[in-house]
């Protein structure tokens, strides 16, 4: 189909985080092709150096930090690159501005809430893209910081549109409030985009949150894009968008795919907790052994900075039955026939994605937003089961085994594929010609 050309430049501006940045390449790269002439990928010099120069249809523009290298801790980081985007915003927009092409929109992370007064002030309109669930947000938007009249004293948790709550479906920054105190006072600040932005984007498609979107469609501009997953594995409308295009750590991709390939339809657990999510020793070795009992083949995500806490016991039995790797490119591995179960940390974008791929779960949740999208997979997408904590805070091997084995091998696991397949069908009608996401995008372009 003959898209219509769209005579405006739109500004993307992500959080630099590749959980963040992959969503909002996905969705510029959808802009560019529905015909806005011009979209600039705004990054900061140390991600833009890592990404593909090939990508044509989106330009990238770096905000140069002179060699500074980023602060490794989260609160300091952040700190760090709002600094730097207060700083070079507003000169970033005045040399990309021209006359053919003006920049008419910025398109920021829902958590750099700083930068809404500086594109109204530069008279752009902004829209707030959300890397996170529509539910996570109701959450924070019902349980703000400063109004907040909802009791944390251990009992269910009643929210509108929401199902009930217990203390471990809540996202960790509500009960948790000393850690990152920085980043707590972000995630709460999202909050302002629901008064101040003049579009709010969400990761996510209309039948997967049916209930939060409706409520609060009347009431904010919300619209749901998603799922930003490379078009080659859902609608196949974008011709070779088969990857993000930026992946921080090096894939082993041939090791990976050529191991699945000796491998029977459904026979593997894959077993990934992303690009942050990090284990203790003990919850590492209770992970390893409980893969080990199980019985199932597996492969196992564990980034090489992880590598020193598995047991030596483990390390030993591995061959038999699993695959380690410190990377690998988690579409064509949950896209592969051969993998029967995802065992994840429910982040937002693992969880889009096995959710489109048709994938079931077996959750173990960290932190952040993570026990509120386990709470959705287990109870309300019905596409996989939670694994129990045990009173010491670490789950512990017979209970990761017999999760697997739920899943891999009991009448559940059916029930679990069947429901996961169902919304694999929905997330691809979302996105192709005509869906509900699709038509959203449509509509933000038609008001420029």
């Amino acid at each position: 189909m003959e898209e219509k050309s769209n005579k405006s430049h739109i500004l993307v501006l992500p959080f630099p985080a590749q959980g963040h940045i992959n969503p909002m390449v996905q969705f510029s790269k959808k802009l560019a092709s529905k015909g806005v002439n011009k979209v600039t990928l705004v990054t900061i010099d140390s991600i833009s150096k890592n990404m593909p120069k090939e990508s044509s249809s989106i330009n990238i523009e770096s905000i140069p930090h002179d060699d500074e290298s980023p602060p490794q801790n989260i609160d300091k980081f952040l700190e760090w690159f709002h600094v730097l985007v207060s700083k070079n915003l507003t000169k970033i927009v005045e040399k990309l501005s021209d006359s053919v092409y003006p920049v008419k929109v910025l398109v920021f992370d829902s958590i750099s809430t700083l930068v809404i007064d500086l594109a109204h002030k530069l008279g752009l309109k902004g829209a707030a893209f959300f890397t996170q669930s529509c539910s996570l947000s109701a959450i924070y938007y019902h349980m703000d910081l400063e109004s907040t009249k909802v009791s944390l004293d251990g009992s269910d948790v009643s929210l509108p549109s929401l199902p009930l709550l217990a203390k471990e479906d809540l996202p960790s920054f509500i009960y948790n409030t000393d850690l990152y105190p920085a980043l707590r006072g972000l995630v709460f600040n999202q909050n302002i985009n629901f008064k101040k932005a003049d579009w709010l984007f969400f990761n996510t498609f209309n039948a997967l949150e049916k209930e939060v979107v409706d409520w609060i469609r009347p009431r904010y501009p919300i619209k749901t894009i998603g799922p930003t997953i490379p078009s080659m594995y859902l609608d196949k409308r974008l011709k070779d968008d088969k990857e993000y295009g930026l992946s921080l750590f090096k894939p082993n991709s041939e090791t990976c795919m050529k191991w699945l390939d000796s491998k029977e339809i459904g026979s593997v657990v894959y077993v990934s907790f992303g690009s942050l999510a990090s284990l203790d020793e003990q919850q590492m070795e209770e992970l390893a052994l409980g893969l080990i009992m199980s019985k199932c083949y597996f492969l196992w995500v564990v980034r090489a900075t992880e590598e020193n806490k598995l047991p030596e016991e483990f390390m030993s039995k591995l061959s038999e039955k699993g695959l380690m790797v410190n990377w690998c490119p988690q579409l064509d591995v949950l896209a592969h026939r051969a993998i029967g179960c995802f065992f994840t940390h429910s982040g937002w974008n693992s969880t889009l994605e096995a959710l489109s791929l048709g994938v079931p779960m077996v959750t173990m949740p960290q932190w952040s937003d993570q026990p509120t999208n386990a709470k959705f997979i287990s109870d309300v997408w019905q596409t996989g089961v939670r694994v129990k904590v045990g009173e010491n805070g670490v789950v512990n091997r017979d209970e990761i085994a017999s999760s697997i084995r739920e899943v891999m091998e009991e009448e559940k696991g059916i029930m679990l594929k069947e429901n996961a397949m169902k919304w694999k069908k929905l997330a691809k009608e979302a996105v192709d010609e005509g869906g509900s996401s699709d038509k959203n995008i449509e509509e933000f372009l038609s008001n420029l």
